[in-house]
């Protein structure tokens, strides 16, 4: 990825998550990129391209940044909530980017569809990379995502922290339970 391209993905990602994939022209985004129109569509020859390589864009530096915050602490299940309550409290937080590109385009993209499910299943498979146990694993994504949407509708960080002691709790239970292998 060249320099020009990344500051446009980086460009249309802002816009995107702040305010919405139809509020953002494309004029906008060569704007705030610093690039030509016509570089910006010969990189992106339609706005829903755009769109789909922010997608993924905006997944891998997700994805990084959370196991970066969790490897850095003890790489147990219980960071990703503390990550999240850190994320809810920055200025903007807006919620999932994925699940509001899907509320706006999912039932006519299926493409968005598409990316925003991957995303879906690869957190989760994350989380049963954490915890080894896949019924805790849905527990917890249950959690996170309900505490991401509930901490964007309120503009508070007490759902993570909720949605934290929770899944203490639930870890808790799981470390009780008798082995019956």
């Amino acid at each position: 990825m060249d320099v020009e391209e990344h500051r446009i993905l980086e460009a249309a990602d802002g816009l995107f998550y702040a305010r919405g994939f139809h509020a953002v022209a494309m004029a906008e985004i060569r704007t705030a990129a610093a690039v030509s129109l016509k570089r910006l569509y010969q990189l992106f020859p339609a706005k829903n391209e755009l769109l789909l390589a922010v997608l993924d864009h905006h997944d891998a530096a997700w994805r990084g940044r959370l196991s970066a915050f969790v490897e850095a602490g003890d790489g147990g299940p219980l960071a990703i909530f503390q990550w999240l309550e850190l994320r809810v409290g920055e200025p903007g937080f807006r919620g999932c980017f994925r699940l509001n590109v899907y509320a706006e385009l999912g039932a006519r993209s299926p493409r968005v569809a598409e990316r925003v499910r991957s995303h879906k299943a690869d957190f989760r498979a994350y989380l049963e990379s954490l915890t080894f146990d896949g019924d805790l694993a849905d527990h917890l994504m249950l959690l996170f995502e309900g505490a991401t949407v509930t901490a964007a509708a309120t503009g508070t960080t007490a759902p993570a922290r909720q949605a934290r002691e929770a899944a203490a709790q639930a870890l808790s239970r799981k470390r009780r339970e008798p082995y019956l292998g």
